[in-house]
C-alpha cells in the first residue's frame, strides 16, 4: 500500500484491525448435513460464500436459515454488522442488513471504533493483499490473528472517515443504478426478440406472410481444424476462441464477409458475429448467411434458438449441424429481416454502452478508493 512508503498526514493514524474492532470467528453446527440445524421459516439467516454477491455492499438475504438449535451452535450476527470471508473467496467484506449467523469461514468486526462504512471500504481496498498473507494450502485461508494484526490507515477525525465513505458510497449507488438499467434493457431485449421473431408483433408497413424454411436452407456451415497450440502471436489472419481474439494463423480464413461463430462443444449454441477474413478454434463452427437472409437477422434468430433437443454427450455437450439444420423456422422478407435486426441491434448497442460505462466507473471507483485510502486525496480541509 502506498501509505506504507508515503508518510501519512498528521491527522491520520496507523492502527491494527484488532485495535479498532473485536474480531470474532464464526462457528458451524456439526454435522452440517443434519436438517435439524435449519428452518425455512426462521428470521435468522446462514451466510455462505454463495450468498455474497461480487459487487454487493449489503447482505439482504441468505439462501438458508438456521433453526433455534442451529443458531445456538453458530455465531449470531445482528443486522448492520460488518463481516468478512476468510476461506475460499478470502477478504470479501459485506455489511449485513439482516440478523444472521456466520460459520467458521467468516469473521465479524464487532464494536468498531471507526466508521463502519469507512472500515468496509478499507477492507475492499486491501482485499487482494490477503492472498499474500494467508495460510497457503490447496487454497489460501486466513486466521483471526492474521486479521487482527493487519494495519489500517484512517483519519483520526470521524467526520473525515464518514466523508470518504460517502464519496465511495455515491459511486456504488451509481454502479447499482447502472446494473438495474442493464438488467432492464436485457429484459426488454429478450421480450422484444421473442415478439418480433415469433410474429406476435409485426412492424408497421410489413404484412407479407413469412416463409417456412429449414435452418439449413438459409445458412452454410463451415468448420475449423485450428487448435489453441497452433495459434501464434503474429500472422495474417486473426483467430477467435469462444470469448475473445486470441492470436493469429497463416492458414486460411472462414469467409470474406461477416459470419456467425457457434460453440459446438461445451457451452453449446453460444453465437456471435465475427469480422470477415478471420478464423476460429475447432470447438466452434461457422454459419454463413446465404442470399435468403442477413447475417444480423440470422444471429438474432440463433440467439433465441433452443438447442436442447439437438444436444448430445453426457459429459461434454455437443451439437451437430446435421441435426439442428433441420429445424423449421419462419422467415420474413429481407427488408423486414433488416428492420427487425436494426431494432434489436439498437437495443444491443444501448446495453453495450451501459456495460462500458459501468466498467469505466468501476475503474474510477478503484482509483478513487486507492487515492482516498492512501490519503493522496483529502476530502476535508485541515
Amino acid at each position: 500500500m502506498d501509505a506504507l512508503i508515503t508518510p501519512l498526514p498528521k491527522t491520520w493514524q496507523k492502527v491494527r484491525l484488532g485495535d479498532i474492532a473485536e474480531i470474532k470467528r464464526g462457528a458451524s453446527p456439526r454435522p452440517i448435513e443434519n436438517p435439524k440445524w435449519f428452518c425455512a421459516n426462521s428470521n435468522v439467516g446462514w451466510v455462505r460464500i454463495s450468498d455474497i454477491s461480487k459487487n454487493s455492499r449489503f447482505l439482504y438475504k441468505t439462501a438458508q436459515k438456521l433453526s433455534k438449535k442451529g443458531i445456538e451452535k453458530s455465531r449470531f450476527v445482528k443486522q448492520n454488522s460488518l463481516i468478512m470471508s476468510m476461506c475460499a473467496t478470502i477478504g470479501k467484506p459485506i455489511i449485513t442488513k439482516i440478523d444472521t449467523c456466520i460459520h467458521d469461514g467468516f469473521v465479524v468486526f464487532e464494536n468498531p471504533k471507526i466508521d463502519l462504512n469507512y472500515l468496509y471500504y478499507f477492507l475492499c481496498y486491501i482485499e487482494k493483499e490477503w492472498l499474500e498473507s494467508g495460510q497457503q494450502g490447496s487454497q489460501v485461508n486466513l486466521n483471526v490473528d492474521l486479521i487482527k494484526n493487519k494495519e489500517v490507515f484512517c483519519p483520526k477525525d470521524l467526520n473525515e472517515q464518514i466523508a470518504i465513505a460517502n464519496i465511495l458510497s455515491d459511486v456504488d449507488r451509481y454502479l447499482y443504478s447502472l446494473d438495474a438499467l442493464i438488467l432492464k434493457k436485457e429484459s426488454v431485449k429478450k421480450a422484444l426478440s421473442f415478439e418480433l421473431l415469433s410474429q406476435r408483433k409485426r412492424l408497421k408497413g410489413f404484412n407479407q406472410a413469412w416463409q417456412k424454411v429449414r435452418l439449413g436452407d438459409i445458412a452454410n456451415y463451415l468448420t475449423s481444424n485450428l487448435s489453441a497450440e497452433q495459434i501464434t502471436q503474429q500472422g495474417k489472419i486473426k483467430v477467435y476462441d469462444v470469448n475473445n481474439f486470441i492470436g493469429y494463423t497463416d492458414t486460411t480464413f472462414i469467409s470474406d464477409k461477416p459470419y456467425i461463430s457457434i460453440v459446438k462443444d461445451g457451452s453449446v449454441g453460444r453465437v456471435r458475429i465475427l469480422p470477415p477474413k478471420t478464423n476460429i478454434l475447432s470447438t466452434m463452427g461457422a454459419l454463413i448467411a446465404n442470399h435468403k437472409t442477413t447475417t444480423e437477422f440470422l444471429f438474432y434468430l440463433l440467439s433465441n434458438f433452443d438447442f436442447k433437443n439437438f444436444t448430445s454427450g453426457s459429459i461434454i455437450p455437443h451439437i451437430y449441424f446435421k441435426d439442428y439444420k433441420e429445424k423449421t423456422i419462419f422467415l420474413p422478407s429481407l427488408n423486414e429481416q433488416i428492420a427487425i435486426a436494426n431494432i434489436l441491434s439498437d437495443v444491443d448497442s444501448e446495453i453495450i454502452s451501459l456495460k462500458n460505462k459501468k466498467r469505466q466507473f468501476e475503474n474510477i471507483k478503484k482509483a478513487l478508493n486507492h487515492d482516498l485510502m492512501s490519503a493522496k486525496i483529502r476530502v476535508l480541509k485541515k
